[in-house]
């Protein structure tokens, strides 16, 4: 029995779906190959020893990068930067810069702590020692120029670690360098496509024989 003009455009209709979960599928294949190669480009920068911080140290330099810096923190520039969860609880983060040796400062996040509206909180209840010395990775560039009257470099350090003493901030995890769900979503969208192409044909093959239902 020949096919009807319905069952053609129909078959046509699923094969351009099919065509299109396929691309999506190596799309997400395309995204696996990009952030392995970024994972290996951050763990090779994180193997390196620690930089210590100083005035001249450039945010090229230390993005992605262990870092370590000595100093005094001045709660009074302190800044918090909002809207930060953690645990699928609201907070915020600290920012505080570190005064170092030679004059400048790094603004050190110190960590997460819990706030209902994710803007405000008290900042003095987290207070640290006032010498420290920090370690974690280089983060995002940052121009804090306005904000206090002495050289900051222009990138922030995000501290690291264990999970801080009660009533401390609580530290940002180490990155994680996985491959993400970009795979899982490939076999899905591939599985999608065979299972579109082979109910087509399928359908297609039983309307040919015993005719449409």
């Amino acid at each position: 029995m020949r096919l009807s003009r319905r069952d053609i455009l129909g078959a046509v209709f699923a094969l351009v779906v099919a065509v299109a979960c396929v691309r999506l599928g190596f799309w997400q294949l395309d995204r696996l190959g990009q952030r392995r190669a970024r994972n290996a480009i951050v763990a090779a920068r994180l193997a390196l020893p620690p930089l210590a911080v100083g005035r001249g140290t450039a945010p090229d330099s230390a993005r992605q990068r262990r870092l370590i810096a000595r100093g005094v923190y001045d709660y009074a520039g302190e800044l918090i930067s909002p809207g930060k969860s953690f645990d699928g609880t609201p907070g915020v983060a600290l920012v505080t810069p570190l005064r170092l040796e030679d004059g400048s400062a790094v603004f050190v996040d110190r960590g997460w702590v819990p706030s209902p509206d994710a803007r405000r909180v008290d900042q003095s209840l987290y207070r640290e020692a006032d010498t420290a010395t920090v370690e974690g990775i280089g983060s995002e560039e940052y121009d804090v120029s306005p904000v206090i009257p002495y050289p900051v470099v222009p990138f922030i350090l995000r501290e690291t670690g264990t999970a801080a003493p009660r009533g401390l901030p609580r530290r940002w995890p180490a990155p994680v360098l996985d491959d993400g769900p970009h795979l899982s979503y490939a076999v899905q969208w591939f599985s999608f496509a065979l299972i579109i192409v082979v109910g087509t044909g399928a359908l297609l093959r039983k309307t040919t024989i015993l005719g449409p239902s």
